[in-house]
């Protein structure tokens, strides 16, 4: 039987609403000590905001991140997993795509999140 997905995620991942400020979101994921998070809005996943997201926007001079809301920085391009799907297929997947995350649903709903950083962890595990 082949790893799930499900096993090596970060289940219930912290979320950000689309509303908020790119400054309350970089606070966040400081306080977090994660690169990504996943946006909501009305309670649905819409998004992912990334720190290199907020990192592009910071890097115009006039543009004040507390001005700015997440809905305006996110990307709406998802990739996302079923909780049963295998760990080499998303890998393979992410690898072949170079995305750095992962939304893992069941039912439509968001359980977890499955980044690089999580597939680094297993591989130094498993050594």
């Amino acid at each position: 039987m082949s790893l799930k997905i499900k096993e090596l995620m970060t289940p219930s991942p912290q979320t950000i609403n689309a509303t908020q400020t790119l400054k309350f979101a970089q606070g966040k994921m400081r306080e977090l000590n994660v690169r990504h998070l996943p946006v909501l809005d009305g309670g649905e996943l819409v998004g992912i905001l990334s720190d290199r997201d907020i990192q592009f926007i910071e890097s115009f001079d006039k543009l004040e991140l507390d001005q700015i809301k997440v809905d305006e920085a996110f990307t709406n391009e998802l990739y996302t997993v079923d909780s049963d799907a295998t760990v080499a297929e998303v890998c393979e997947d992410m690898a072949e795509r170079k995305i750095g995350s992962a939304m893992v649903t069941s039912d439509e709903k968001l359980v977890g999140i499955f980044t690089w950083i999580d597939a680094l962890k297993f591989l130094a595990k498993s050594k």
